[in-house]
């Protein structure tokens, strides 16, 4: 079955404890928090405040994607919101090796994310000590945006790649994950879901969550 996170970002954050009580009930394993700085990203989404105050009321693991600049200024102050994943991109980090070993020193797993443009080969140095890769399916700073229909390819490569080094890590995808495009990712190798308008936006949240997960390769 498919790990689900759903993305807070597509959330209504007019009434954002009821959106996370509708998280706890529901099967999604865990929640998927967008960091954006308007630097590394042309938009600006949500700090620590915010983070501190899902912390306490989310019940399932946090899965923190920062789309920062220096993303690993923060490594302490996430691994105190008691994350499970610190998630940063590949392109924001001059000395990735030491930023994924110290998000392992802080107790946290580390997840690293490519943009669309940037190959999969990029990781061969380091895939031995990831707990997860997330591939982006759309330009990263925005919800909503279609689908990248290169990412199914994308995600056979990582997936190869992953067999190849004997690494254990999950292969995340985030953007455009919906109805018609999560079974093709499921199948081509995909163990954890990001979505965000596809579950928030949803007249029945909770059923769309179940139906992602019940997704498994064939």
């Amino acid at each position: 079955m498919a790990i689900v996170s759903p993305s807070l970002l597509a959330a209504d954050f007019l009434h954002l404890d009821s959106e996370l009580q509708m998280i706890n009930r529901s099967e999604a394993d865990w929640l998927h928090l967008d960091v954006m700085d308007g630097v590394f990203v042309p938009n600006i989404s949500f700090g620590f405040p915010v983070l501190e105050a899902v912390a306490k009321a989310c019940r399932k693991p946090l899965d923190v994607h920062f789309m920062i600049v220096h993303p690993e200024h923060y490594i302490s102050q996430t691994a105190r919101l008691g994350a499970m994943m610190m998630n940063v991109h590949y392109e924001a980090c001059l000395h990735l090796d030491r930023t994924v070993h110290e998000i392992h020193q802080a107790g946290m797993k580390a997840g690293v994310t490519l943009n669309p443009a940037t190959p999969v080969a990029a990781l061969e140095d380091i895939i031995g000590q990831l707990d997860m890769v997330l591939l982006m399916s759309v330009n990263p700073g925005f919800g909503g945006q279609a689908f990248i229909e290169n990412t199914i390819a994308k995600v056979g490569r990582l997936r190869r790649l992953i067999a190849e080094s004997g690494s254990h890590a999950l292969i995340e995808v985030d953007g455009g994950v919906q109805a018609d495009t999560a079974p093709r990712l499921v199948e081509a190798g995909v163990d954890v879901l990001v979505s965000g308008s596809h579950v928030f936006k949803a007249p029945q949240p909770e059923e769309a969550i179940r139906r992602l997960r019940s997704l498994k390769r064939q």
